[in-house]
């Protein structure tokens, strides 16, 4: 019988092993990327902030709607969502490993259409995003300052403007997420006492903030159609978003009566700081 040959010869099972893990090396270098099984099934995440929010809010007017919208969607196999204090929200949505991602993508895309009208505008506003993955991470890189010379702010920006894009151009990757890191932001810190006083709202600074902290097209001077004997054309460039504590200081919250008013640096103390501070 076959087996007792190979038992009272090892050596040549051995020498037969050798050849066929060698001939499948030899296979797989020559064989094409696209050829290559998927086992992992895909993963659509859809990702957004609630600023504010906690955990128990997300669930009841974030989570809940695109959960209701989500399920059944074609060719999925579950889904799970992750909430947290920081106010961010992950859904993770898995498809079957035969499907084609895209079509995975566009599907959730048209989910999450139909359960826009269900969510908060401030999510809407900040908006939704949806990338696709495997569920599994292919690389991780740690960044650090070896003489402690820059914190973790300024590396988390490093690595958004220097890094991150980088990571995207390499084919295969589909998403790159900083951990325990969190970008700049200007942070507006309010004293409520003053607001009392003032008869103030925090609605009234953010209303404020955005109608003069933003881009202002100005048009041309000399531009077409233009008077004869007018040979050159100004573009007008007025000044856009602020940029700095100082400029965001003499943010205009009221005007009074008597010709005074009043300025965002009068009632809260401005910075430049770090978008969330949950994240460690």
């Amino acid at each position: 019988m076959i087996s007792n040959f190979f038992i009272n010869r090892p050596i040549v099972a051995m020498v037969i092993a050798i050849i066929t893990i060698l001939g499948g090396l030899i296979a797989m270098m020559g064989l094409p990327l696209a050829q290559f099984p998927e086992i992992v099934p895909p993963q659509i995440i859809v990702s957004t902030t609630y600023t504010g929010a906690d955990a128990v809010t997300i669930e009841q007017s974030l989570s809940t709607p695109l959960e209701q919208q989500m399920n059944g969607v074609d060719n999925m196999l579950y889904m799970q969502s992750t909430n947290a204090n920081d106010g961010t929200e992950q859904l993770f949505v898995t498809f079957d490993v035969a499907t084609d991602v895209n079509i995975d993508q566009v599907n959730v895309q048209n989910r999450i259409a139909q359960a826009q009208p269900n969510l908060p505008a401030d999510v809407i506003q900040y908006g939704l995003t949806t990338r696709k993955s495997t569920g599994l991470p292919m690389l991780v890189i740690s960044l650090y300052s070896p003489n402690r010379t820059y914190d973790s702010l300024f590396l988390a920006n490093y690595a958004n403007i220097n890094v991150n894009d980088v990571l995207y151009r390499v084919p295969g990757v589909g998403q790159v997420t900083l951990f325990g890191a969190s970008d700049y932001a200007m942070r507006i810190w309010v004293n409520p006492d003053v607001l009392a006083r003032l008869g103030l709202a925090v609605p009234d600074l953010a209303s404020a903030v955005r109608q003069q902290s933003t881009v202002n097209p100005s048009g041309q001077v000399g531009g077409a159609p233009a008077p004869a004997g007018l040979d050159k054309t100004y573009t007008v460039r007025a000044q856009g978003r602020l940029q700095t504590p100082e400029e965001f200081g003499q943010i205009v919250v009221r005007s009074l009566p008597d010709g005074s008013v009043v300025r965002l640096k009068d009632v809260a103390r401005i910075e430049l700081g770090a978008l969330n501070y949950q994240q460690s």
